[in-house]
């Protein structure tokens, strides 16, 4: 069994790495920025065409706010903080987009006709929506 401690943590270090708060806050980052990757894959096989969804501009937003953490306070490279300084914007706007778009264009199962917005039932046909 401490042939395999070793392997994982060779000189005290999990996977060969230094563990403190910040290498937690990049790596916690990196983990957030890929697994957006993971849901705009699910939602465009679920909806068999290509689907941006809101979750995937959260954890964009989210994982680049982890990295620009990392890189102002941890690893203060300049490089790296403006790679990472202003993702932020086209994130924040297509929340806002998507935020004021939500429910326009969808119609009503039952008859087709387009609701008012926020409506929870169809006017035409009483269906729930």
């Amino acid at each position: 069994m401490d042939w395999l401690i070793e392997l994982l943590s060779p000189g005290g270090k999990f996977l060969g790495i230094e563990w403190h708060f910040w290498k937690v806050v990049g790596w916690l980052g990196n983990a957030t920025f890929f697994s957006r990757f993971l849901v705009q894959w699910y939602a465009t096989e679920r909806h068999k065409r290509v689907v941006i969804p809101p979750a995937f501009w959260w954890l964009s937003l989210t994982g680049s706010f982890l990295l620009l953490s990392y890189a102002l306070f941890y690893q203060r490279d300049s490089v790296f903080i403006f790679a990472y300084a202003f993702t932020w914007i086209p994130y924040v706007r297509n929340l806002v987009i998507h935020h004021r778009t939500a429910g326009v264009g969808e119609r009503c199962g039952r008859c087709g006709q387009p609701p008012p917005p926020g409506a929870k039932f169809c006017p035409e046909c009483g269906c729930a929506l």
